[in-house]
């Protein structure tokens, strides 16, 4: 049995990090800031509507447009 691990092996533990930061990015918004912490973010304004409102309806949308492209 040898000890080398192949070369694909380091490629998919990077690929594995990057799509768990990727999931913490997107349960953050999807679900702590439009859900959980909505009433607190409804406090501000982003263009006339209320933040948290906002993040719920169209800033998540952004963000996942955002990761398709990171990723």
């Amino acid at each position: 049995m040898s000890t080398h691990k192949p070369p694909h092996h380091a490629y998919w533990r990077a690929n594995l990090i990057v799509l768990a930061i990727l999931l913490a990015i997107w349960f953050l918004f999807s679900c702590v800031f439009s859900i959980f912490l909505v009433d607190r973010l409804n406090e501000f304004k982003l263009g006339g509507f209320p933040l948290g409102f906002w993040i719920a309806q169209q800033g998540t949308i952004y963000v996942f447009i955002i990761e398709i492209i990171a990723y």
